[in-house]
């Protein structure tokens, strides 16, 4: 067992808050010197209450499953004998109603471009190397939302 840690941190700005007008501007914190700005996505809560140049919660998770499927594939290639020189992935998140006031990442869509050295494995094996990944992906194991490969 590993512990992870991340302080997220807010602070009022005077702003009018029982008619919800303001700063949802905030800090996230990884500890050793990583920090990055939060914010609400700017299609939930309209600017200047937050902003397009931070990283939103839904965005965040998107990155985390993209980069959990990148860490293990990158590791399941090296283990194959693949090298792989470029992985890039544009993946999409979808947030959508689950039940009347509810909303939930309901699918995310993982596109992963990949460019090899020398001999790349065929679809087959692409296709297991990716279904691997994704069965040892930590995150991925951790919520029930869909989740699929679209490879390039």
């Amino acid at each position: 067992m590993s512990l992870h840690h991340a302080t997220v941190e807010w602070a009022w700005d005077g702003g009018d808050f029982p008619k919800r007008r303001y700063s949802r501007l905030h800090t996230l914190d990884f500890g050793h010197g990583v920090t990055a700005p939060g914010s609400p996505a700017t299609a939930i809560v309209p600017a200047p209450f937050s902003s397009e140049a931070a990283i939103d919660p839904e965005s965040a998770f998107v990155a985390s499953l993209s980069a959990c499927h990148m860490l293990w594939f990158l590791d399941l290639a090296a283990g194959a004998g693949w090298v792989v020189k470029r992985y890039r992935d544009e993946a999409e998140g979808t947030l959508g109603r689950i039940a009347p006031g509810k909303m939930a990442m309901t699918r995310v869509a993982l596109r992963p471009q990949i460019a090899f050295e020398g001999r790349a494995p065929d679809a087959a094996e692409l296709e297991r190397l990716h279904h691997e990944a994704h069965a040892r992906c930590f995150i991925a194991n951790s919520v029930t939302t869909e989740v699929v490969v679209e490879p390039a």
